[in-house]
C-alpha cells in the first residue's frame, strides 16, 4: 500500500490524523527492505505528553534513530503519522509468530529473536507510561482499534494479523494495560 493509501485507510475508518513533516518519505529503508508487510504491531511509548512523544517517535534517540513507528496514537485519540516504510519499532522477534500472523492462526509463545520485524509489520506507538497504572482513555483505545482495523481492512486481513510487541519479542511487555485478546476482539467486531 502506498503512503497515500495508508493515510486514506486511516481517514476512511473515521480517525483524526495529523501529518507530521515529511512522514511519507521518512523511513529507514536504507537499512534493509520494507515488506512484504504481514501485520500490525502495537506498542506503548513509556512517555508522557503528546508533543514530546510524537517528537521522540519521529526523531528517535542516539541509540535508535527514528522513525520508531508509522503512527503515534496519543491519549486524545489522534493518530500522528511520523514515517512510512521501514521503521525502528519491532526489532528481532520469533519467526514462528510471523508464520502464525501470515496464516492468521493462534500465536505460539515467542521464544526466540531470529527474524527482522521492522520489515514485516506496520507499527503504532501508543502514548502510555506502560507501568500498568497510567490509564488508557476510551478515545485512545477506540483509535487503536480503528487504526489496526483500517490496515487490516485495506489488506483483507483479520484481527489475527494484529499483535503486541510482547507477543513478538521475548522480554517485551508492551502494550501493557490492556489485553491483546480483548483488543483483537474489538478489531474483529469492527471488521464485521
Amino acid at each position: 500500500m502506498s503512503a497515500n493509501s495508508f493515510l486514506d485507510a486511516l481517514r476512511d475508518e473515521g480517525l483524526s490524523v495529523v501529518e507530521v513533516g515529511d512522514w511519507r518519505t521518512h523511513n529507514r529503508n536504507h537499512k534493509g527492505p520494507w515488506g512484504p508487510v504481514h501485520g500490525v504491531m502495537l506498542h506503548h511509548t513509556v512517555t508522557k505528553g503528546s508533543a514530546a512523544t510524537v517528537r521522540l517517535c519521529r526523531e528517535g534517540h542516539p541509540g535508535l534513530p527514528g522513525p520508531l513507528c508509522h503512527g503515534v496514537i496519543t491519549k486524545d485519540g489522534r493518530v500522528h503519522l511520523v514515517g512510512y516504510g521501514r521503521a525502528n519499532h519491532a526489532g528481532k522477534g520469533d519467526d514462528d509468530v510471523l508464520r502464525a500472523v501470515i496464516a492468521e492462526k493462534s500465536l505460539p509463545q515467542d521464544n526466540e529473536s531470529n527474524r527482522d520485524g521492522n520489515r514485516y509489520f506496520y507499527g503504532f506507538e501508543c502514548e502510555n507510561l506502560g507501568d500498568g497504572k497510567d490509564p488508557w482513555p476510551e478515545a485512545q483505545l477506540v483509535a487503536i482499534e480503528k487504526a489496526a482495523a483500517a490496515i487490516c481492512r485495506r489488506h483483507g486481513w483479520t484481527a489475527r494479523s494484529v499483535i503486541g510487541h510482547k507477543e513478538w519479542q521475548p522480554g517485551k511487555i508492551d502494550p501493557r494495560g490492556f489485553s491483546m485478546n480483548t483488543m483483537r476482539a474489538r478489531i474483529a467486531e469492527r471488521l464485521k
